[in-house]
């Protein structure tokens, strides 16, 4: 387990709500020919999985996105452009309901949904004729990384794996999300969730409470209501404690990275794990925002986070991302584009 410092923010992109909102709203995407498959469930249901086909023999990456994010977030079309660049293949599972179509079974997707990763990568498994990577950002880097950590040898057809800004622990990623500037965050995750969940309704009447669901003004009252009892766990605070991936990170023996900024609005600095099995890389730069970290020069690009974790796939924590010693340091609108994992 290493504990290193690799990003620096440019000078001209300020704070973590800057870092967050500006690469997911003010910087291109790159064009990325994705080719759909629809995959049968084993519940009945469906998973729309957006695929990239690269040159046999090439490594393979599979990415995880976030709370109400696709392949078309900012992170997966840039991390998916760069794996096309290079011959290799990729692959952008949807979470239930996330790719423009709402799913048929009585559930969503959730932060510790490490059933639907194993479901998902053992069917890819044999489609990777080179070396198999695995990556997640935000809900699915937790996800991820508690499939990891649940499944530690039986996960290890994995060559490397990488969590960026993953909600390592809920229950103060959700404290953080409730209070000052971050309700702006909460409130697009909501006005995107109840409008799904009420079409889940007209499909299975009576599965949650309705009045309730659209009473809630957080995601702890969203969770207890919906998320919590659709999957399984007594209510929010059962789901935050038992979901968070900060409880598996010694049982991980895949060679994993762990990218969180200290200054991440979803889940503040002083609240990340500061240990974890030898083969996890624990990577905490002081800025980067989540899930932005734009580098260059005036108007910025989207290169350094996927130069970084297909670095990382491919040798570790080594060059051209040399470790620095840790210091303790403490089809949307723009606006959801900028909240969306």
């Amino acid at each position: 387990m290493a504990l290193s410092l690799s990003y620096t923010a440019p000078l001209w992109l300020p704070g973590g709500h800057a870092q967050t909102i500006y690469p997911a709203v003010c910087l291109a995407k790159p064009a990325v020919a994705f080719r759909r498959e629809r995959w049968q469930a084993p519940d009945g249901d469906f998973v729309d999985v957006d695929l990239v086909d690269g040159q046999p023999g090439q490594p393979f990456v599979v990415l995880f996105h976030g709370l109400e994010g696709s392949s078309n977030s900012h992170y997966a079309r840039s991390l998916m452009a760069e794996v096309a660049a290079r011959g290799w293949s990729g692959a952008v599972p949807h979470f239930r309901g996330c790719s423009g179509e709402a799913n048929l079974a009585p559930r969503f997707y959730h932060s510790g949904d490490a059933q639907e990763v194993d479901w998902i990568v053992q069917r890819l498994r044999p489609r990777a004729t080179g070396k198999l990577y695995a990556a997640g950002v935000s809900l699915g880097g937790n996800a991820l990384l508690c499939w990891l950590g649940q499944s530690q040898h039986q996960a290890d057809f994995i060559d490397a794996a990488a969590a960026v800004s993953a909600p390592l622990d809920l229950a103060q990623g959700g404290k953080a999300l409730s209070s000052g500037a971050n309700r702006l965050y909460t409130r697009m995750f909501l006005n995107t969730l109840k409008p799904k969940c009420l079409a889940k309704l007209e499909q299975f009447p009576g599965l949650f409470a309705r009045d309730a669901m659209l009473a809630a003004r957080d995601l702890h009252a969203f969770d207890n209501v919906v998320t919590a009892p659709l999957h399984g766990y007594r209510d929010a605070d059962d789901y935050w404690h038992r979901a968070s991936a900060k409880h598996v990170l010694q049982d991980i023996t895949v060679p994993t990275l762990v990218l969180n900024a200290q200054n991440d609005p979803f889940l503040p600095g002083r609240f990340l794990p500061r240990s974890a099995a030898p083969k996890v890389t624990l990577e905490y730069p002081r800025h980067g925002g989540h899930v932005g970290f734009a580098a260059g020069k005036l108007p910025g690009s989207l290169y350094w986070l996927p130069q970084r974790l297909l670095s990382f796939f491919e040798n570790g924590n080594m060059a051209p991302f040399a470790p620095q010693s840790w210091h303790a340091g403490g089809a949307r609108t723009h606006t959801e584009n900028a909240t969306h994992g």
